[in-house]
């Protein structure tokens, strides 16, 4: 029997707001759990399939696998070679792609909706028969390494917040990229891959999430005909992690020729959704609204309009992690502006927050904000499917996810200065980029006279 989770039906929206379709959750008997959410406004259907397993499930030395797997899974099977698979969504009219976090992976299809039996066949055919030939592996590992070439070794940003994740989260492997290091990306062979797929991509690590023109006897018929055929596996324990405490701050100054303007950037290790107690998350999420989103946002304000001595200025929290979670800030300087000068005034700004709550005014605007995100995302099969997947992989509930805007409007002015205040340095990593002059040309260097070595990459220590 198939019923609405918990805190989903219509009946227990309040009539004064918008109410939410009912979402419903069951499992097949080799343990794939499934939701669905129906949306009947078009023919269409989003269906995403969430592994637990990410960047923190890479072997020791083999970091990148699980980041490898996002495009390993579309190397095609015997029934289905190459990059037929795409190809056979998008002659269908669909289209479909695939992401990875440290925790982790997930596939999507958007199509009609007569033609999601054809989707779930095509994932339930390589999650069973993956083609993973010496030459399949040698290929997709050279096409995971220009990719990192691409978007981290060409980009300074991209470098520094590598160095950033490695010094804060210490022992866990949060602090290894998810694309993983290139050194280790280079010993991904066909045995690491296969030993890898086979003890993580089994049905009963997964989570199938159809949202669209489909109702649920529907969903379980058909996921019974496709996915309950795979058998289930014997799967890798996930380890729990427990993150030492930080003695101290962490400080770095990055010098890349590359670097196009300085920025000032820090990080501090938080709770996360999943491990927060009642309200302190949500107070970390608004925190982060009032503080630096957007050009309304207190930083902006501040450090951009009324300062001027920021170009751009900004804080997030990303929260949804099993572990511990981020809460950031960054600034760029305006042209004569010093990073120490930018980091004194946000601190200014920080320490504001610390001792007086914010106005009425702009926590309801706040509250307001986050609230309305919810209700546009209903207007998104894609958003609503990823609402839920992100949470369940991560292990929060359904219920979380319903919940979660009744949170946010209880949050009060005094949560949002607790907030503030647990932000410790102690528990934060502090980093300047600037940008370091090229070399000058080969005829100019021989009439210069000799300068002392340069200065390494990357420096640890206070900023000079």
């Amino acid at each position: 029997m198939i019923l609405p989770v918990a805190g989903a039906s219509r009946a227990q929206a309040p009539a004064s707001r918008p109410q939410s379709s009912p979402v419903f959750q069951f499992a097949l008997q080799n343990g794939m759990q499934v939701l669905v959410i129906p949306d009947h406004r078009a023919p269409v259907v989003t269906q995403m399939v969430w592994f637990k397993v990410g960047a923190v499930d890479d072997p020791p030395g083999v970091s990148g696998l699980a980041h490898f797997f996002e495009h390993m899974m579309f190397r095609g099977t015997k029934k289905v070679p190459g990059d037929q698979f795409s190809q056979l969504i998008a002659k269908n009219g669909g289209e479909n792609n695939a992401f990875t976090s440290h925790d982790y992976t997930a596939f999507y299809e958007q199509i009609a909706a007569d033609r999601l039996p054809l989707a779930m066949d095509l994932e339930a055919d390589r999650i069973a028969n993956l083609d993973l030939s010496d030459n399949n592996v040698v290929t997709e590992r050279d096409v995971v390494m220009e990719e990192r070439r691409m978007r981290v070794d060409n980009s300074p940003q991209a470098l520094v917040g590598e160095q950033m994740a490695a010094a804060l989260h210490l022992s866990h492997p949060y602090g290894r990229p998810v694309i993983g290091w290139a050194d280790e990306i280079r010993r991904i062979d066909r045995v690491s891959a296969q030993n890898f797929y086979d003890h993580h991509y089994a049905p009963n690590n997964a989570i199938l999430v159809v949202a669209g023109d489909v109702t649920p006897e529907e969903i379980r018929t058909m996921a019974q005909a496709s996915y309950g055929k795979l058998p289930a596996r014997d799967l890798e324990p996930r380890a729990e992690f427990s993150e030492p405490p930080r003695l101290a701050e962490t400080r770095m100054v990055v010098r890349r020729p590359d670097a196009k303007v300085p920025v000032f950037t820090r990080s501090y290790r938080v709770p996360s959704y999943a491990q927060a107690g009642q309200g302190q998350a949500e107070s970390l999420e608004l925190l982060s609204q009032i503080m630096g989103s957007g050009e309304t946002s207190t930083v902006y304000r501040t450090l951009v309009e009324q300062k001027k001595i920021a170009s751009d200025a900004g804080a997030n929290y990303d929260g949804y992690a099993r572990d511990a979670a981020e809460f950031s800030l960054y600034a760029v300087p305006r042209p004569g502006v010093s990073l120490e000068t930018l980091e004194k005034a946000m601190d200014q700004v920080l320490q504001g927050f610390t001792a007086k709550a914010p106005s009425a005014t702009e926590l309801t605007r706040a509250k307001t904000q986050l609230v309305s995100s919810v209700i546009y995302r209903r207007d998104s099969q894609y958003a609503m499917a990823s609402a839920y997947g992100s949470a369940l992989t991560i292990g929060l509930t359904v219920q979380d996810v319903n919940e979660w805007p009744a949170r946010v409007r209880a949050v009060t002015g005094q949560g949002i200065v607790m907030a503030a205040r647990a932000l410790n340095k102690r528990n934060a990593v502090t980093a300047y980029l600037m940008p370091l002059p090229a070399s000058p040309p080969p005829a100019a260097a021989a009439a210069a006279p000799k300068a002392p070595p340069a200065a390494t990459p990357v420096a640890a220590g206070a900023p000079k």
